[in-house]
Parts: structure tokens; C-alpha cells; sequence
């Protein structure tokens, strides 16, 4: 039987679920979408696409690193609840895919989620993610992952499972490696140093800059002096070899380098959620908005 558009459209409408799986469905059931539905409601596609539009900002980091120690994998995978993000069966999904990414390399997500979850189970991680969903009542997403072969020594640092961070160390030793994955996972810096940052993000923090302290009345040069400190104080705070080295601030991590002879070469910092619009519940709202309507 042909698969029309308004047969795809009205599977979309009343399940909720992506054009080719709602396609998929209605070729498995020769274009009866009654038992297309049923289909994807016991295979958790149905339950899962209407969950797909709640928020999923909890959840966790994972980090997985080959035998031979140089290549390394960070993956955030989120769910709605920190309760869902504890489940022994999200864990293990999270694992799972995490071993996946560093196996076979993918290019991105959607490429990831065609990837057979392992190699004696024969559903792929989309299916395991769709039936997870069905299984533990939230929409589950897996968000990003970076797979980093490092040039010098690799080092991870996982702190709980909400920040993740993979450096890249040239010089020095495992002891400092670690230290600095740990000081990024802390104080969060943006680059390595004050050559990466882009002239759009250092012309906007000197227009606002700028905009700050002509409202001190000051003269035209005084102001610039205030701007010009501002900016020298800015890039301290968000480039790596401008702070001050939390295990010690007496020092930058720029001197703390300079003492082991050693250089970072890369890192990668994941924190759960971050840049993800959270939808605040306000109770007391939620309550008057009812009184309300009533």
C-alpha cells in the first residue's frame, strides 16, 4: 500500500513522534495507522516523541578512556530529574554509550544514535533511549560528546557527575594533569590564553566596558584607562593561563607551567544542563492560578 503525506501528518499529530519513524510505522503495518500506533506505543517510539518537548536539564557526565590511554571521550547525556539521572538503568545506558562513542567514532549525534548499542544487543541506541523513556517516564536526550586524542599527556577529572573536564598536557607529569583538570573543572575558564578569544567577544566587553564608566563623568582618557584595566582584568578571569591556580593562588597557572615546563595543549570542560533553559515551577502560581479559574 502507498504511504501518503496526510497518512504521515496524522500519525505525526496523534503520537507526537518524527516523520520517519511515523513513515517506518506505517510501512511495517501496511498503512493502518491503528496498529502503527499500537506498534510504536509497545516499542516506547509514541510515549517517548510526546516527551520529547519537556525539558531535560539534569543528568549526567561521563568520560571513558581508551586501554592505550590517549584518546578520550566526554559525553553529557540529561534527563528531567537528578531522580532519573541516579537510575542504575540510566547509568547504564550512559556507560553504554559512552563505550559506543569511543568504539566507533561517530560524527555527531544522530550519527551516534544509529550505532548498535553493543555488540550482543541488537537494537541500536536510539531504540535503547526510546524504550528508556517508555521505561522511566521522562524524556531522555542525548546532548554532546567530544572525542579528543591527546598529543601529550591526557588527563580527566570528574567532579561527581555534573562537570567533566579533558586536558591535554605537554611537559610535566599524571600528578599535574590531573591538578589542572581540576582547577578548570573549579573556575571555568573559556580558552587557554588570551589569543583564542575572538575579536567579536573582546569588542562587545569593550563596548560594555565603555558604556560603564563614561557614566563615571570622567574624562575622555581617564575613561579609556578604566576600560583598558577592566579588559586586562577580564581576560585573567576567563582564559586558563591567566588565573590564579586554585591549589594555589599565590601563582598563575601560567607560572605554575612555566615552574613544571609543561604546556596545555587542549581542554574541554562539560557541566550538566548548562545552556539549557530550565522551566521554573512557582507554586504559589500554580496554586492561584487554579483559585483562579475556578
Amino acid at each position: 500500500m502507498q504511504i501518503t503525506a496526510s497518512m504521515v501528518k496524522e500519525l505525526r499529530e496523534r503520537t507526537g513522534a518524527g516523520m520517519m519513524d511515523c513513515k517506518k510505522a506505517l510501512q511495517e503495518s501496511n498503512g493502518d495507522i491503528e496498529t502503527a500506533i499500537e506498534n510504536m506505543r509497545k516499542s516506547g517510539v509514541a510515549k517517548a516523541a510526546k516527551k520529547a518537548g519537556r525539558v531535560a536539564a539534569e543528568g549526567v557526565i561521563a568520560i571513558e578512556q581508551a586501554a592505550a590511554g590517549g584518546e578520550l571521550v566526554m559525553l553529557e547525556v540529561n534527563c528531567e530529574t537528578d531522580f532519573v539521572a541516579k537510575d542504575e538503568n540510566f547509568v547504564r545506558f550512559v556507560n553504554d554509550v559512552a563505550g559506543a562513542v569511543l568504539a566507533h567514532r561517530p560524527r555527531d549525534v544522530e550519527a551516534l544514535s544509529g550505532l548498535a548499542v553493543s555488540a550482543s544487543q541488537g537494537q541500536t541506541i536510539e531504540e535503547a533511549r526510546q524504550q528508556l523513556v517508555a521505561k522511566l517516564g521522562e524524556n531522555i536526550a542525548i546532548r554532546r560528546f567530544i572525542i579528543y586524542k591527546s598529543e601529550g599527556l591526557a588527563g580527566n577529572y570528574l567532579h561527581g557527575v555534573r562537570i567533566g573536564v579533558l586536558v591535554d598536557v605537554s611537559g610535566g607529569d599524571a600528578e599535574l594533569a590531573r591538578d589542572l583538570a581540576m582547577h578548570i573543572a573549579a573556575s571555568r575558564p573559556v580558552c587557554i590564553s588570551e589569543e583564542e578569544i575572538s575579536p567579536d567577544m573582546l569588542a562587545k566587553e569593550r563596548e560594555i566596558f565603555t558604556a560603564q564608566a563614561s557614566e563615571s563623568g570622567k574624562p575622555p582618557e581617564i575613561v579609556e584607562k578604566m576600560v583598558e584595566g577592566k579588559l586586562k582584568k577580564f581576560l585573567k578571569e576567563i582564559t586558563l593561563l591567566g588565573q590564579p591556580f586554585v591549589k594555589d593562588p599565590d601563582i598563575t597557572v601560567s607560572k605554575l607551567l612555566q615552574d613544571k615546563k609543561a604546556k596545555v595543549n587542549f581542554f574541554a570542560r562539560y557541566e550538566v544542563g548548562e545552556g539549557i533553559e530550565k522551566k521554573e515551577d512557582n507554586f504559589a502560581e500554580e496554586v492561584m492560578a487554579q483559585a483562579k479559574g475556578n
